[in-house]
């Protein structure tokens, strides 16, 4: 376990200023950072949400090149916000969970001053998830997004199935014809691709998975594929609209015969892990699995 607490000195606080409740555990943090006679900062948005003092920055990316840690209070969508707001950088982030599930923010809101000590310690370690990206042509216009969890490709308002070509490598898998395709890194395998029937993925491990959103054939099943991949999808239907999103923002529409690759990107972020986080043991808590297990 790699221990960094020398190079931690100023911490960056990032909250969901949708949550009421981030306002009071954002100013617990505060008073922990200033116990441990270490220094704070805030982005605007969180500074005014907790009344919290000390310098601010305009947004996340800035506010994570100006720290060595990054504290970030919500659920997962705050956490895939943060990762697109700071691809790139390596400031660690720690998330403590204000929201539901909650597999990427690693610390429950009552835990954080036992998460605190542990950092405060060395006692914790970095994990590195990778991001993925996607590129492509839509009438005309280059287009390019960004994701932690997945690339979706799907249909729009109207309840007809789409049809998308889809190959990797250069070779055609097949054409699907379904409500949709996500492309889902090993974070996102617990999020919609999950939802979707897809395979639950150790975050280490170096796959893709391909989830059909309710196909056509009963014979198209979720396809694991290395990282390393290069995916393309193309639209083949002109109706109903082929809308394509990156954990779950729309980039943009696509039109019959346009085509998107999809590969891992360059960039990646960083996650803290304690001493006793456990991703199986997450998965028996949150999804209440129950029996026995060794």
């Amino acid at each position: 376990m790699k221990k960094l607490i020398k190079h931690i000195r100023r911490i960056g606080l990032l909250g969901n200023s949708e949550k009421a409740a981030c306002a009071d555990i954002v100013r617990e943090a505060v008073r922990l950072i200033r116990l441990a006679g270490l220094d704070y900062c805030c982005d605007v948005a969180t500074a005014r949400l907790a009344g919290a003092g000390g310098a601010t920055f305009e947004n996340a990316g800035a506010l994570a090149r100006a720290v060595d840690l990054l504290l970030v209070f919500g659920g997962d969508g705050t956490i895939l916000r943060a990762a697109r707001d700071i691809a790139g950088c390596a400031t660690p982030i720690l998330g403590v969970n204000i929201g539901g599930l909650g597999f990427l923010t690693a610390v429950p809101s009552d835990h954080l001053p036992q998460a605190l000590k542990s950092v405060w310690a060395g006692e914790y370690s970095l994990q590195s998830r990778a991001l993925i990206e996607v590129s492509g042509v839509s009438r005309g216009k280059k287009i390019q997004g960004s994701a932690l969890n997945d690339i979706v490709v799907s249909r729009g308002a109207v309840g007809r199935l789409i049809s998308l070509d889809v190959g990797v490598d250069g070779e055609p898998i097949t054409r699907y014809r379904c409500d949709g395709l996500i492309i889902s890194t090993p974070t996102g395998s617990t999020a919609y691709s999950l939802a979707a029937g897809g395979a639950i993925v150790l975050p280490t491990a170096e796959v893709f998975t391909l989830t059909p959103i309710c196909p056509h054939s009963l014979s198209n099943r979720s396809i694991i594929l290395p990282l390393s991949s290069r995916i393309t999808v193309k639209a083949v239907t002109p109706l109903p609209a082929t809308i394509l999103s990156a954990d779950g923002q729309v980039v943009d529409e696509l039109d019959a015969g346009d085509e998107v690759v999809i590969r891992r990107s360059r960039r990646a972020i960083r996650l803290v892990q304690l001493p006793d986080s456990s991703f199986l043991e997450a998965l028996r808590r949150k999804l209440h699995w129950r029996g026995t297990y060794l």
